[in-house]
């Protein structure tokens, strides 16, 4: 985080805290409707095996989202993803690693130039948590996969720093990129000597919905 949107962050933190009661979060409802990605507040990680030692984590950087919400009725909702897979980043790793992991013997992504996950249906497991089911698309194939997923909470709109609805999510889930066509490095049968076949995604985001005065009526 730059130096200039820490003291944002700390500033808006402060201004709600000190904030008077006309100033408190609005007391409507989280709104259904269309939402977008709140980029500065989401991240999209990718854990796998090395060599059974450890496990591998690195983050894609760059990407989008839609969300269709209704919180009343979280299976009513749907989302799309889209990434771009040369943001694929880790810490620390070694000059061209990163280049080498976008290439063809990875993610190939001159040639699959993004990955998608579409949801299909959305199953309520608990009282904020649920089950979402989807298509993803990575290096040219599309595999089902399963998200289990935890509505953190929002609100209708915050005035007047901020005008609009939010929503927040944690999501986690897992695949075989061998699914995929992504077989370089997986370990022999019996071995870990290799990087894993399931990597599994963790996803933390926050979503922008609705304005406030629409949000009010």
């Amino acid at each position: 985080m730059s130096r200039v949107t820490c003291l944002a962050a700390l500033a808006f933190a402060a201004q709600i805290a000190f904030a008077g009661s006309n100033d408190a979060p609005a007391a409507a409802p989280v709104p259904a409707g269309a939402y977008t990605v709140d980029k500065a507040h989401t991240s999209l990680l990718f854990r796998v095996s090395h060599l059974g030692f450890s496990t591998y984590t690195g983050r894609f950087t760059r990407l989008d989202a839609k969300l269709q919400f209704n919180p009343n009725d979280l299976a009513a909702s749907s989302v799309t993803v889209n990434i771009d897979p040369r943001s694929i980043e880790a810490d620390n790793a070694p000059s061209g690693f990163m280049q080498t992991l976008a290439g063809k013997e990875w993610l190939d992504a001159d040639r699959f130039s993004e990955m998608t996950f579409k949801s299909t249906a959305v199953e309520v497991t608990g009282p904020r948590s649920f089950r979402i089911r989807g298509d993803l698309t990575l290096h040219g194939n599309t595999r089902p996969i399963t998200l289990e997923a935890v509505y953190n909470g929002g609100y209708a709109g915050f005035q007047p720093y901020e005008p609009r609805a939010r929503a927040g999510f944690s999501a986690q889930g897992s695949f075989k990129r061998s699914d995929f066509g992504v077989t370089y490095g997986i370990p022999a049968a019996g071995t870990s000597f290799g990087v894993g076949d399931v990597v599994t995604v963790v996803l933390e985001t926050e979503f922008n919905g609705p304005p406030l005065a629409t949000a009010q009526r």
